[in-house]
């Protein structure tokens, strides 16, 4: 028996005291179409406080993992940071890791540069941009992580899927 693994993706928009969390659902790296999207708005959400982001953010993913449900995911993919420093500091990314007990690798996809990390991270150029996106993650070596966002469908800096999250995240 074949065993189907998942790859989510997850996003977040604040608005109006609200968080609107998406997150696409895909089955290989390099796919464009054919994805399946979850939604859900939460109300009351914790304001943000610098260097603690993931405690806004957090619990939103959290939420919509649970209403989810997937069983045998291969990896998740989160809009930020793994880590914050050298010194492996959890960012987003890295306490989702710690909240699913370790057992799923984390991705972090970054559009801007977070200084305090240099070691763990990699940059990547996709298409004709000169700009990177910056790689982190847990759970999955880095250049795991950084050929599957690299192999990611779409000839722009933003993979075609991450693209597309990003616009159904802000789609109010």
């Amino acid at each position: 028996m074949i065993e189907n693994f998942v790859i989510l993706a997850f996003d977040t928009y604040y608005f109006d005291g609200k968080a609107k969390t998406v997150c696409i659902e895909f089955s290989q790296w390099n796919q464009s179409k054919n994805y399946k999207v979850y939604t859900e708005t939460i109300e009351n959400v914790e304001e943000y406080i610098p260097g603690e982001f993931y405690r806004r953010e957090l619990p939103c993913i959290l939420s919509l993992l649970n209403r989810i449900g997937s069983t045998n995911i291969d990896a998740i993919v989160v809009d930020g940071f793994v880590y914050l420093d050298d010194n492996k500091k959890h960012g987003l990314g890295g306490h989702l890791y710690e909240k699913l007990g370790g057992n799923i690798p984390i991705i972090g996809v970054a559009k801007t540069n977070f200084a305090a990390i240099n070691k763990d991270k990699k940059a990547l150029l996709r298409g004709d941009s000169q700009k990177p996106l910056f790689i982190t993650s847990i759970g999955i070596d880095l250049e795991d992580a950084f050929q599957r966002i690299e192999s990611m469908a779409g000839e722009f800096r933003i993979p075609t899927l991450l693209k597309e999250l990003d616009r159904l995240t802000k789609e109010i």
